[in-house]
C-alpha cells in the first residue's frame, strides 16, 4: 500500500490522554449511529462533530477525513472478530473440531452483520473504497492465519501449503457470501448460506 492510500485511512494523530480517546470514542459512535440511521454516503464530518458534541474543527483535528473514520470504525469491528476468532479455535482439539469451528466461525460473522445496518454498511463501503479494501485484505489474511496456525497441527505436512491458500478462500468469500445471503429473501438467503457451509465442508474435508 502506497504512503499516500496509508495516510488517506489513517487517524491525524493518536490519542494519549483520556480525553482524547473519549473524543474519538464519540466520533466514532455517533458516525456508527449515524450510518445505521441514515447510511454512509448521507453522513458528513460537519454533522458527525456537530452530534459528537463539538465543532468539525474536532473531527478534523483526529481525521483527515470520513474514510479514516471508517477505517477505525472496520479496525476496531476487526479486533472484535479477533478476539471471537481465538476464542472458536481455542476449542479445537481433533479433526473433527475443525469443520465445527468453521461453522461457528460462518454463524457469529452472519449474526454480528445481520444484526446491525450500520455493520452491513460499513462492510460495503469498505469494498467500495480501494484502499479500505486493501485493508480488509489484510486483515483476512491475518484471520486466516490465526485459523491455520491453531488447526495446522491437525494437517498432514505435505497439505500445509493448499491448506492455508483454501482458508484464505474461504475466509474471504465469506463476507461477500453473506452481503448476497442478506439481500436475498429470508428463504434464499438460508439456502445461500446452507450452500456456502457444504463447499466449506467439502474442502476442508480433503484435509482431515
Amino acid at each position: 500500500m502506497t504512503q499516500a492510500r496509508r495516510t488517506a485511512t489513517e487517524p491525524r494523530r493518536q490519542p494519549k490522554q483520556e480525553r482524547s480517546r473519549e473524543r474519538i470514542d464519540a466520533i466514532l459512535s455517533t458516525t456508527m449511529k449515524l450510518i445505521g440511521e441514515k447510511g454512509i454516503d448521507a453522513v458528513t464530518m460537519k454533522e458527525v462533530g456537530m452530534l459528537a458534541g463539538g465543532p468539525i474543527a474536532t473531527v478534523y483535528h483526529y481525521f483527515p477525513n470520513k474514510s479514516a473514520i471508517l477505517a477505525m470504525l472496520y479496525e476496531r469491528f476487526s479486533e472484535i472478530s479477533r478476539a471471537r476468532l481465538a476464542d472458536i479455535i481455542a476449542d479445537v482439539r481433533e479433526a473433527k473440531d475443525v469443520i465445527v469451528a468453521a461453522d461457528r466461525l460462518l454463524d457469529d460473522y452472519l449474526s454480528r452483520v445481520a444484526g446491525d445496518p450500520a455493520i452491513q454498511d460499513l462492510q460495503n463501503a469498505i469494498q467500495a473504497d480501494k484502499a479500505l479494501k486493501n485493508l480488509d485484505i489484510a486483515e483476512t489474511r491475518r484471520q486466516a492465519r490465526m485459523f491455520c496456525d491453531h488447526v495446522i497441527g491437525l494437517i498432514e505436512p505435505p497439505k500445509h501449503e493448499q491448506f492455508e491458500r483454501i482458508v484464505l478462500l474461504i475466509f474471504q468469500l465469506a463476507g461477500g457470501v453473506v452481503r448476497l445471503a442478506l439481500a436475498e429473501g429470508e428463504a434464499e438467503s438460508r439456502r445461500t448460506i446452507e450452500d456456502y457451509r457444504s463447499i466449506i465442508h467439502t474442502q476442508l474435508r480433503l484435509f482431515l
